[in-house]
């Protein structure tokens, strides 16, 4: 075999290792990353939202590792001024901290594995919606009306990327900033343009309801869950 050749296919195959491990440790790195984020936000929310009782006063301003994001303008057609209707308990200055932003709760959903906190309207931006959910619109957690909650898709088990695994029946729990639980259960579930917004402001007819807004996986569209408070 020519030597030119056989150095060629040597500097080939070690260019080749190089990417694989350049690959195998770019991916062990973004798992590292949710892996984190995951169970900081797992950690916050059993400390301060684990006792429904007796929630401790803010001294937290816990520090995550938010994954990369590629949904940015999947809440162009909402306008932001949205997010200071008034109402319920959606934020308070004596709300506990995550990763500096006032919080107005926590969310868990059992069947995604989901336990994150909701960070208060006031607080709207989109570094909050890289930092956990958000609470969008509404009279406030676990208020008479519709309560919206928004969160990205990051096809990475964090926030509302797993949405699409979830079913009408399944059972969605938030707790505010009182300490008070609730159970919902989810009864409808749809695809909807980018810019729609309308949801937000339907008539629950008295009755205590949330919605789970995010953006599908090709970003096109709109994920939208209802679910209504256990009677």
């Amino acid at each position: 075999m020519n030597s030119k050749y056989s150095n060629f296919l040597t500097v080939l195959l070690v260019l080749i290792i190089i990417a694989i491990i350049a690959i195998i440790g770019f991916l062990g790195f973004k798992y590292y990353q949710t892996y984190v984020s995951k169970n900081e936000a797992e950690d916050f929310v059993e400390t301060y939202f684990g006792d429904t009782q007796n929630n401790p006063k803010p001294d937290n301003n816990t520090s995550v590792i938010p994954p990369s994001d590629d949904d940015e303008n999947m809440y162009e057609g909402v306008d932001e001024g949205t997010n200071n209707n008034s109402g319920g308990n959606s934020s308070s200055s004596d709300a506990p901290k995550y990763n500096g932003f006032l919080t107005a709760g926590s969310i868990e959903i059992p069947a995604t594995s989901l336990k994150c906190p909701i960070i208060a309207r006031s607080e709207y931006s989109e570094k909050a919606l890289n930092t956990a959910v958000v609470e969008l619109y509404g009279p406030g957690l676990n208020q008479v009306g519709n309560t919206t909650i928004s969160g990205h898709n990051y096809r990475n088990n964090t926030f509302f990327s797993n949405n699409k695994k979830l079913n009408i029946g399944d059972k969605i729990y938030i707790t505010d900033l009182t300490g008070k639980k609730l159970s919902y259960t989810i009864y409808n579930k749809f695809e909807a343009e980018e810019n729609y917004a309308d949801y937000m402001v339907r008539d629950t007819n008295g009755a205590i309801e949330i919605s789970l807004s995010t953006c599908t996986d090709d970003s096109k569209k709109r994920l939208i869950i209802f679910a209504k408070a256990d009677a």
